[in-house]
């Protein structure tokens, strides 16, 4: 980020005057703006702690903006747009309302099921030649979720059952990177971070027809890399409580989601509740919770395989 950049302060005027506050939190478009900059901080998994951070700004303006309080500046909004890997037509509102075509497209799409849109999406995709059919899809599954969901020992299971590679997408992002994605991220940021994911997955597509593949979690937040991921893999969205993922997490000694921050619980459910829509995209989903490594093991791996079995080639994602 520049140092020398000094976004201008959220109007704090509506805390000085409740009144103001109460004509102030009404507005819909200010609130409706505060809600998509919430969704987006919790689909890209960053506390407001972390946003206000990266951003420069202090956890009261953001508090305020996503509240539906703060009236924020136009350069206040484009730092927050940058640091979210987004447009700031995101930010602001519905960039589909730009053109006739777009709204013609979106009264096409308004009040179709999950269903109906993904199989326009992939319709879109062949169309403009972004996502040929891959008949390798089924050959590679992908699972994907949150930390704490079984990825890593699940996938190695299935994996070693199928006798194809085990693929950790991370792992990959560390080889290119030369460097662990922590310090991809203090090095480079979060941009660069998001580069390098995106080339691991081209190669681990490039180089394996078949293979389980454990991704980040937070891959699905990059539309550019996870639709890529939907087009060449099989995906199973790996599915557990907030409270199963925290309790597995630090049980692998990982003691990071607790510390130095009292509401880990509740930032966890909100990555959670923003990610929702994306996961379920996946071609599959299936609960892990409440289930013993070995039961969760051979659910999965009987769902997963008769699921593949019913599907002829020319299905689409069905969730």
């Amino acid at each position: 980020m520049n140092q020398n950049y000094s976004p201008a302060p959220l109007d704090d005027s509506a805390d000085e005057d409740p009144s103001r506050a109460e004509r102030t939190e009404r507005d819909p478009f200010l609130t409706a703006m505060g809600e998509r900059v919430r969704l987006l901080r919790a689909r890209r998994g960053k506390t407001r702690k972390t946003l206000a951070t990266e951003t420069g700004l202090s956890e009261r303006h953001l508090a305020n903006l996503e509240s539906g309080v703060g009236n924020a500046s136009v350069l206040v909004l484009r730092q927050i747009a940058t640091t979210l890997n987004c447009s700031l037509a995101e930010v602001i509102g519905d960039e589909t309302t730009a053109s006739a075509e777009w709204l013609l497209i979106r009264e096409l799409l308004q009040g179709r099921d999950q269903a109906a849109l993904q199989r326009a999406r992939m319709t879109l995709a062949e169309m403009f030649a972004q996502a040929p059919r891959d008949p390798h899809r089924k050959d590679r599954i992908a699972l994907i979720g949150l930390r704490g969901a079984g990825k890593s020992t699940l996938g190695r299971m299935l994996a070693q059952e199928r006798k194809v590679p085990f693929v950790e997408l991370t792992r990959v992002i560390e080889q290119l990177a030369g460097c662990p994605p922590s310090e991809i991220h203090s090095l480079y940021g979060a941009a660069a971070y998001r580069r390098y994911e995106h080339r691991a997955l081209e190669a681990v597509i490039q180089e394996h027809e078949r293979a389980v593949i454990a991704s980040p979690g937070g891959l699905v937040s990059e539309s550019g890399t996870f639709n890529a991921l939907l087009s060449h893999c099989y995906t199973v969205w790996l599915q557990a409580t907030p409270e199963e993922h925290m309790r597995r997490v630090i049980a692998q000694g990982d003691l990071r989601p607790m510390s130095g921050n009292k509401e880990a619980m509740d930032d966890l459910k909100r990555i959670l509740a923003g990610r929702g829509e994306l996961y379920g995209r996946a071609d599959m989903t299936f609960d892990t919770s409440e289930k013993t490594l070995a039961d969760a093991y051979l659910q999965l791996r009987d769902r997963l395989a008769a699921r593949l079995a019913a599907e002829s080639p020319e299905d689409t994602q069905v969730n």
